[in-house]
């Protein structure tokens, strides 16, 4: 088995040590090639040649945008799959600080632990196919947004940049933040559904293709519960800034058996498609970073279209 190592040593939790127990184990057992990312996009060249070379297996060793770059290295689009590309299998290292798209595979948030289920999982020759979302022509493997949580991750990003750590106590400072800038602006945000009468007077909507959406330290938050890989893509777009009804409803996404409802909440957990159009230019955050701003956005579910290497589900 051929395989490509992609590390990203700049991600929150990744080690020296980490890397090469991660590494002495992969060699044991296949023809590996390690490569560490030098700069933003890079994940998505290596992925590009690690298919074109037709290497078997991808192993990524990041956060969750190394992981959202891999796969939009070697994943076609729809509209330019001919079956003929050769598509390695994926497999995944948790090294964020999240590490959404690993957890809500069942991969361990440890390193160490999640290396030995990849060899195990390997040595049983073990594969799980998933589904994706598009967010018009990017995959995405957990979740998307507009609004509010794409101004946040925009924050993120300039913190980032200026050499602070993005811890989930940083990340909740900032979202208090940003939520209080954005309630002074009028809901401009249409939520469209095929099939059904558009939502109209939305100030953000979050679009997930599994749950939890997101995690708080080890505390899951589910916005979605009923969404998974195997269903179509989840919608919640919420109508009121108000912070009476904020904080209920976040108490509901951080409860255990979390089920949010609100009559200032559209929820849906299993859509074919959505397309979100704006007023005025928003945010978008595609699996914890920030995109740009957009007028219009589709999003559709492309279903059994990843092999991961990953417990199958219970």
């Amino acid at each position: 088995m051929r395989t490509l190592l992609i590390v990203n040593p700049n991600a929150t939790s990744t080690t020296p040590a980490t890397r090469d127990l991660l590494a002495h184990a992969l060699e044991s057992r296949t023809q590996l090639t390690v490569a560490h990312t030098q700069h933003r996009g890079h994940a998505a060249e290596l992925a590009q040649w690690a298919a074109t070379n037709e290497m078997d297996l991808i192993v990524v060793h990041g956060g969750d945008g190394t992981v959202n770059e891999t796969i939009n290295g070697f994943l076609p689009l729809p509209v330019l799959d001919d079956g003929q590309a050769w598509l390695p299998r994926l497999g995944v290292i948790p090294g964020g600080s999240a590490n959404v798209f690993a957890r809500a595979l069942g991969i361990s948030p440890d390193p160490v632990t999640a290396t030995n289920q990849l060899i195990d999982l390997l040595t049983l020759d073990a594969d799980r196919r998933i589904g994706l979302g598009l967010a018009d022509d990017r995959w995405f493997c957990f979740s998307a947004g507009v609004g509010l949580d794409a101004d946040v991750c925009e924050a993120i990003d300039a913190s980032r940049a200026r050499g602070r750590a993005a811890t989930p106590a940083r990340y909740v400072r900032t979202t208090v933040r940003q939520f209080f800038r954005a309630k002074r602006k009028e809901p401009g945000v249409r939520v469209e559904i095929p099939g059904r009468e558009p939502v109209d007077e939305v100030h953000y909507a979050f679009v997930t293709n599994t749950t939890p959406w997101t995690y708080l330290n080890a505390t899951p938050v589910h916005t979605n519960p009923g969404t998974r890989f195997e269903t179509g893509l989840g919608v919640f777009a919420v109508r009121s800034m108000a912070v009476l009804p904020t904080l209920l409803l976040a108490r509901q996404l951080l409860a255990a058996n979390g089920n949010p409802k609100s009559r200032n909440l559209f929820r849906e957990d299993d859509v074919p498609a959505v397309r979100i159009e704006s007023k005025e230019p928003i945010g978008l955050q595609i699996d914890g970073d920030f995109i740009g701003k957009r007028n219009v956005v589709d999003f559709t579910a492309v279903p059994d279209v990843l092999a991961v290497v990953a417990p199958r589900p219970r």
